[in-house]
């Protein structure tokens, strides 16, 4: 018996034997294979090598090698990281005297939430969409918790988007002024909660109008014809109705001229002939004031309509066609044609302005002739005066003379 004891393949099988068995102790000395923890940056961070009451020498990895960060090892085995930085991170194990594995750890650090930077959107009655970004960036995965709730205690789920960091509140109270939104970060190393106002009515503010056009018309050099649709994401409902506000110029001059409007299209009456005009429109809601102007719709260009005359034919000869714009707008008779002018003929604002200067010559003669007839006036008053006071001198000098 003793012989087959020592014979090489028992050997080699009690050997296997023994080493399975310090595996599994070893193994069995960690409470679990692996686990994920997390630190605060630039703070102290310990790492204990599993949870076993079992003291034993042990060393320290990081990402398999064994050159670590700026450390102390305790007794126990504990590692701690002094003044942890990004890179401290990574996954570390601990082993025995052997080199056999008994902790891994996978340490990520970061930052506890802050106060979120939190604005909301108001696009119609309907819908409210608030979002957020980072105060201070943790670096870590968090979950977020949101609700809008009015002065009533009227409490809405904001259905969250966390991917694109914002959401939304279907059909709020609007009858309320005031709702209150309350943002919730939470990750490994603590959570913030965010409060944020908002005033429905005052923060109401549509898209800015779509399908913008500008369209010149035919036989009127000094018009055009501006039409628009409603923003897709305001509903086409009476009770809620748009005002329009259209802004143009020529392009290149510092002034704007204005139109506001309720309806789609409007005729520009007073562009002017021959020149590139800049054409925007913005919406609010006509119904509460206190809302806010869209943003400007994208600059669109366009020329008012032009005369072209060809070598065969006069201008007399160019009569210009019966349009559906005539129709629509009846309010002029006779289109404007642009036509060329003689050096002899006197252009009609010519004429108004000659009219203006002589009635300013005979206004200034009027008032000429009344001031000198004032003048002349108070200068005869004056001199009968003098001549007055010139005769009482001289009598009451003979009364003097005169012997008593």
């Amino acid at each position: 018996m003793p012989g087959v004891l020592s014979s090489p393949v028992c050997l080699t099988v009690i050997w296997l034997l023994s080493w399975s068995l310090r595996l599994g102790r070893a193994q069995n000395q960690t409470d679990e294979a692996s686990a994920v923890q997390y630190g605060h940056m630039q703070s102290n961070v310990t790492l204990a090598c599993g949870k076993s009451q079992v003291r034993v020498p042990v060393t320290w990895r990081l990402d398999h090698s064994t050159v670590l960060p700026w450390h102390q090892v305790t007794s126990d085995g504990t590692l701690v990281l002094l003044h942890a930085d990004h890179s401290a991170q990574g996954n570390y194990s601990c082993h025995d005297s052997r080199g056999l594995l008994l902790y891994f750890i996978r340490l990520r650090l970061g930052y506890p939430p802050g106060k979120l930077n939190v604005s909301c959107q108001v696009p119609n009655h309907t819908h409210v969409r608030c979002s957020w970004t980072e105060r201070v960036k943790t670096f870590l995965p968090a979950e977020y918790n949101a609700t809008f709730k009015g002065i009533s205690q009227d409490q809405k789920p904001c259905v969250l988007d966390v991917a694109h960091k914002h959401c939304d509140v279907n059909h709020p109270s609007f009858w309320q002024t005031i709702h209150t939104l309350r943002i919730t970060e939470t990750n490994a190393l603590g959570s913030e909660t965010t409060s944020h106002r908002v005033t429905l009515y005052k923060q109401l503010q549509p898209n800015p109008p779509q399908s913008l056009m500008v369209e010149a018309l035919k036989g009127h050099p000094k018009r055009l014809i501006v039409s628009w649709d409603y923003p897709v994401s305001w509903p086409l409902d009476d009770a809620f109705p748009l005002i329009f506000h259209i802004r143009y110029k020529p392009n290149g001059s510092m002034y704007w001229s204005e139109v506001l409007s309720l309806e789609s299209p409007v005729v520009i009456t007073d562009a002017l002939a021959g020149h590139l005009h800049q054409v925007q429109i913005q919406a609010r809601d006509d119904l509460i004031s206190d809302s806010k102007w869209s943003e400007w719709s994208p600059l669109l260009l366009v020329r008012p309509w032009e005369a072209v005359y060809s070598t065969t034919e006069s201008p007399e000869e160019l009569q210009p066609e019966e349009t559906f714009a005539d129709n629509l707008f009846p309010f002029s008779t006779k289109p404007e044609i642009s036509t060329p002018k003689s050096h002899n003929s006197v252009h009609p604002e010519d004429e108004g302005n000659l009219g203006f200067v002589i009635l300013l010559v005979m206004l200034s003669v009027v008032i000429l002739t009344i001031v000198l007839s004032l003048i002349f006036v108070v200068w005869v008053r004056q001199r009968r005066h003098d001549h007055i006071t010139k005769q009482e001198l001289t009598s009451m000098v003979k009364m003097k003379s005169m012997p008593i």
